[in-house]
């Protein structure tokens, strides 16, 4: 399977775009939103360097030490946005969580503040490019597992791998 660099540049816009919206709920360390502003210069035309893979880093051990649940999806949804400039070209469903995990790690984040996880999944939906929907398209079914997070990734697997009209 052949990723092109176009393709992993929209992902992870879009990827940096939905973990965005978790970033209130990890207002007093930085790292997250440094994750998700590596991402968005990758995404808008910037090389893939070791910066980004340190934020990403960085933005993991940030969700170790978050306050609570919340606000460690929240820096989990950042990790997978930066992340996402790496998406493996392997067919595996362990890779669908990589196209789909920053979006459902933000939605986690937003239900466990006490928001609408529907809302947020439903907000990544009407924004992911068509790009996203292609790319998830070439890998074979994700194995989301059976707790919250995981009936999250299937609500975004199921609805993003239905065409568009």
């Amino acid at each position: 399977m052949e990723l092109t660099l176009p393709e992993l540049r929209a992902l992870t816009g879009w990827a940096a775009d939905c973990a965005s919206r978790a970033l209130p709920l990890i207002p007093d360390d930085p790292r997250p939103a440094a994750a998700i502003a590596a991402a968005r210069e990758f995404a808008s035309g910037g090389p893939r360097t070791k910066a980004l893979r340190t934020a990403a880093w960085a933005a993991l051990k940030a969700a170790g030490a978050a306050s609570g649940p919340a606000a460690s999806a929240a820096a989990h949804a950042a990790v997978g946005a930066a992340g996402a400039a790496y998406l493996h070209p392997l067919e595996s469903p362990h890779q669908v969580k990589h196209i789909v995990g920053p979006a459902q790690q933000a939605a986690l984040a937003c239900e466990l503040a006490g928001g609408d996880a529907n809302a947020e999944i439903h907000w990544a939906l009407d924004h992911a490019p068509p790009e996203v929907r292609d790319l998830l398209s070439r890998f074979p079914p994700g194995k989301p597992g059976r707790t919250r997070l995981g009936e999250l990734h299937r609500q975004l697997e199921s609805a993003l791998r239905v065409p568009l009209r």
